[in-house]
């Protein structure tokens, strides 16, 4: 099928600490709930940080089989339940696609982080030869793609884009250029984490980089905040189905939205910490806005990375303000990781089905936790309570270790 350029969205699926599909998820938005608790999905004694936002209530023999479940990451659990939402949702779940032109990018920040570190205790403990045989496939990043493409039974493109906390919205821009160029007809595309284990709690705080409220967790994330004192650790899923305008027509899909610009760049400046003057993300948000044909005071939402860190925040301000120029005092900025947490790779998937929700129902999320306004921090944080206003093109961005900075633009539906 040739293609027309045109992207648009006509799937979601969503497995949160808000809840497991897209209108749990939202709903727990729109009333500012807090998916934030202490931690008890692995040992915390020791640990600076003992909250987090758990996924709750998710029962994987919904999808597969016990003995297909003990195959896959509980990353890759995630996906799956998130992907069936969207495929569902798309009206796909019977077909509509030739399996050829339909693929996957999924993808995870840190991938299967709870089965290698068990199998590292495996090792340590009992010895190489008592390792499973699929201690490989568990573990790396690219098997939620992979068991997606078996799932469903989709053969087109297949991969996974592993760039830190901006995996998800990476993923999903690339997929859109998959379908641009006549690569593909459909894509599923998003991310998935679940790495709440021992390791990445304990080296994500030896660089201080989690909040350390653990006598109140549900008003520990709070972007934006003079007195933010780091991310919140999270876990879930958020995934797309996207198609061509024209494939979807053709088969009379309902479309959710239209994906019209994809920015990406890199900060060329430190293995973790943000450049400070925000260069590579304002330069990424820039390049979705040209892709689109759209100027700053056409942007109606921006949803932030807002990870409630001390640098993130500071820098990301500072990158809006060079992106939108004189905009970026108009335009509503919030940060769901506020009620959420960070989801890490998971984040710009579930970050831009709260943007194409905010574009069908005319209503954006606000900034949970928002108290005393940082003056490095001037812009519109939508404080405290979510806002009815007109919505026609909403803005998701993220950032990942590495200087990898991610945009994507969504157009209310065509």
């Amino acid at each position: 099928m040739t293609c027309s350029g045109r992207v648009v969205v006509t799937g979601m699926g969503v497995v949160s600490p808000l809840g497991n599909s897209v209108s749990a998820f939202w709903e727990g938005l729109l009333a500012g709930r807090s998916g934030i608790g202490p931690l008890t999905r692995c040992s915390t004694e020791g640990q600076r940080c003992r909250i987090a936002g758990q996924v709750r209530d998710f029962d994987i023999t919904a999808y597969l089989s016990e003995k297909e479940a003990r195959r896959l990451d509980p990353f890759c659990h995630y996906a799956l339940a998130a992907a069936t939402e969207a495929v569902r949702q798309a009206g796909l779940a019977g077909g509509g696609v030739v399996p050829e032109r339909a693929g996957v990018i999924v993808s995870s920040g840190v991938g299967g982080l709870a089965s290698m570190q068990d199998s590292v205790r495996t090792l340590v403990e009992r010895g190489a030869g008592r390792l499973s045989p699929l201690t490989v496939p568990i573990m790396i990043a690219d098997m939620a793609s992979g068991m997606l493409s078996i799932h469903f039974g989709f053969s087109g493109p297949n991969l996974a884009v592993v760039t830190a906390c901006a995996s998800a919205t990476h993923s999903i821009g690339e997929a859109c250029w998959m379908i641009r160029r006549g690569d593909a007809d459909v894509m599923l595309a998003g991310g998935s984490e679940a790495g709440l284990v021992e390791v990445g709690l304990g080296g994500f705080a030896s660089m201080k980089a989690l909040s350390t409220r653990n006598d109140d967790p549900e008003h520990a994330s709070r972007p934006f905040d003079r007195d933010r004192d780091g991310f919140v650790p999270a876990e879930g899923a958020g995934v797309l189905v996207l198609e061509s305008l024209e494939h979807a027509r053709a088969r009379q899909a309902e479309i959710l939205a239209e994906v019209v610009g994809y920015g990406l760049s890199g900060d060329a400046y430190h293995i973790t910490a943000p450049d400070p003057e925000g260069r590579g993300a304002a330069r990424c948000i820039r390049n979705a806005l040209a892709q689109a044909g759209a100027a700053p005071e056409d942007l109606s939402y921006v949803n932030a990375h807002g990870t409630s860190t001390p640098l993130n925040d500071r820098m990301e301000t500072g990158a809006l303000k060079s992106a939108l120029g004189p905009a970026a005092y108009r335009i509503p900025v919030s940060s769901t990781k506020s009620m959420t947490g960070h989801a890490l790779g998971a984040a710009g998937g579930l970050e831009s089905v709260a943007c194409i929700q905010a574009l069908r129902q005319q209503v954006i999320p606000g900034t949970m936790n928002y108290q005393t306004p940082d003056p490095d921090c001037d812009l519109d944080y939508v404080p405290n309570a979510c806002r009815q206003i007109p919505v026609d093109l909403a803005l998701n961005v993220s950032f990942g270790f590495g200087g990898h900075n991610a945009a994507l633009l969504f157009r209310k539906a065509p």
